[in-house]
């Protein structure tokens, strides 16, 4: 099975991260306002990032590591598709 961490862009300009392994139904469920409490208020979202982990606790080791970047670091992240090795999808 195929996990994924994902980084989306919500529709006041803030990144949401998180890890899943259905992107597509993640996705639907954040735009459905039932995936966080977060991203429920900031409607629509779009998918701006994903990576493929083959294991959940590497997407999560990922997640942790890309919350902790600045924003910028996201942005630049998001735009280039790759910081430092990253993979992108």
């Amino acid at each position: 099975m195929t996990w994924w961490c994902y980084m989306i862009r919500c529709a006041d300009e803030t990144l949401y991260t998180g890890i899943t392994n259905d992107l597509q139904r993640r996705i639907d469920a954040h735009n459905a306002g039932t995936a966080s409490k977060y991203t429920r208020v900031r409607r629509p979202v779009d998918l701006a990032y994903a990576e493929p982990h083959p294991a959940r606790s590497e997407a999560s080791k990922r997640e942790a590591a890309i919350k902790r970047l600045s924003r910028e670091a996201k942005l630049a992240l998001i735009e280039n598709g790759s910081l430092m090795g990253d993979r992108c999808v």
